[in-house]
């Protein structure tokens, strides 16, 4: 079974372009070290569809912000800990990432590592 570093975060819709540009560069070094998959995603149906809580009510985005989930898959944990080691240590992940100058605020990203238990 594969392993799923998870992401959610609220991005400035003015800076959506920067994002995913940001995001663009990040999924080539995630790849270039050994990640399996990597998506950056940008909410579109957030309805209430009365079952359960939609992101945009539980995370509360400030007015103007979009919701983005973003998933990275590796082939085990022990492969996570590997290719992020690879990754944070890469000059293109260090130098594009300023915490003073980011298209989201990094205080509100929330971040967990998952084991999968179903896989099709």
């Amino acid at each position: 079974m594969s392993y799923v570093d998870g992401f959610v975060l609220a991005v400035s819709a003015d800076r959506i372009d920067e994002y995913k540009a940001m995001a663009g560069k990040a999924a080539k070094v995630w790849k270039k070290h050994g990640a399996l998959e990597y998506k950056e995603c940008v909410q579109d149906d957030m309805q209430d569809k009365g079952f359960c809580m939609t992101f945009p009510q539980q995370f509360k985005p400030k007015e103007g912000e979009l919701m983005v989930f973003a998933y990275v898959v590796y082939k085990s944990r022990e492969h996570r800990d590997e290719v992020n080691a690879k990754v944070y240590a890469d000059p293109e992940i260090s130098e594009g990432c300023d915490p003073e100058n980011m298209p989201f605020d990094c205080k509100r990203m929330t971040y967990g590592g998952f084991s999968t238990i179903v896989e099709v």
